[in-house]
């Protein structure tokens, strides 16, 4: 028995960063009409500071698709313009702006948004990393019919990727950006088909993923080595995790959480591989990194700024 052919819908994309682009490239894989794409505006990077193109609106230009990067959805003209498209459906990714009642109520099957967690588990801004600094066993994607609460609205399709003791949060991203391009067009085909039923969300079990703050980065001695070593995995590349020593910001970008016998105020270096005391067990740096400098393991770093046993850190 053959499958029925896919329907082809009419649709615009709205998402800005890195874990958006495969799931904009499935829906053209998919053979979907993309009507529009909506984007953040470019904004300063790079040494210059000058504007620079989203992933998204740079892989949508590489596409020949049009772009679209209003600074708000809330202006009329920008709501009509919308409303012009006729659309089936909006498909959105980490977009960064608030879809006013209009906008979700436009496209004739709605919106859906592809979100990077177990709803409604991490609802908000960050739940990849979120996931990750509570030591959660697993998260997933949610392919969620909007409406106009955060992240609040009926799910349609859930997958689930496990979380190993080494997972990183660019591992996960990856992973579950390829996952949420898979479901997405699966949910698609199943909302025109009309075989796929909103389900809504639990009301038990709701937690929010705050979005990330520079102050996260820095590392707290008096918490459990396996606390400070998964906010290494979880905060790198940003904000990244430091500690002071010596007047400077040293970065780790890798380490490891070990147990400790002995007694020693927390931020005390134990041993001459830079074991530091934690509340709970010991935290083993693994690649450091100085400011202006590039990433060293913790064997050639120590070679050239040894940190002497007993040394106290902030």
């Amino acid at each position: 028995m053959t499958a029925a052919p896919r329907r082809r819908l009419r649709l615009v994309f709205m998402g800005t960063p890195d874990f958006a682009v495969p799931i904009l490239d499935a829906l053209v894989a998919a053979g979907h009409d993309l009507a529009a794409v909506y984007c953040q505006p470019p904004r300063p990077a790079g040494r210059g500071h000058h504007p620079q193109p989203s992933p998204v609106q740079a892989r949508a230009t590489a596409l020949g698709l049009p772009v679209r990067h209003p600074l708000s959805l809330r202006p009329e003209e920008v709501k009509a313009e919308f409303a012009a498209l006729a659309l089936d459906a909006a498909v959105v990714a980490a977009y960064g702006l608030i879809l006013p009642k209009a906008i979700l109520e436009a496209p004739r099957l709605g919106c859906l948004n592809v979100h990077a967690s177990l709803l409604p588990r991490w609802r908000g801004a960050a739940p990849i990393q979120r996931a990750l600094l509570a030591g959660d066993p697993e998260t997933g994607v949610t392919i969620m019919q909007m409406d106009p609460g955060l992240d609040t609205g009926p799910m349609l399709l859930v997958g689930r990727v496990p979380i190993d003791p080494q997972t990183t949060t660019p591992e996960l991203h990856d992973a579950l950006a390829v996952l949420g391009a898979t479901l997405v067009v699966q949910a698609l085909d199943g909302v025109a088909a009309d075989s796929l039923v909103p389900t809504p969300q639990p009301t038990e079990g709701v937690t929010y993923a705050a979005k990330l703050d520079r102050t996260e980065g820095v590392l707290d001695w008096h918490n459990p080595a396996s606390d400070i070593e998964r906010r290494v995995r979880a905060l790198n590349p940003w904000p990244g995790v430091w500690f002071e020593h010596a007047g400077e910001r040293i970065k780790v970008l890798q380490a490891a959480a070990e147990p400790f016998e002995g007694s020693a105020v927390p931020g005390t270096v134990t041993d001459d591989r830079l074991g530091i005391a934690c509340t709970m067990g010991l935290f083993r740096p693994l690649l450091l990194q100085r400011p202006g400098r590039g990433a060293l393991p913790i064997d050639a770093y120590l070679r050239g700024r040894p940190v002497p046993r007993g040394t106290l850190l902030a």
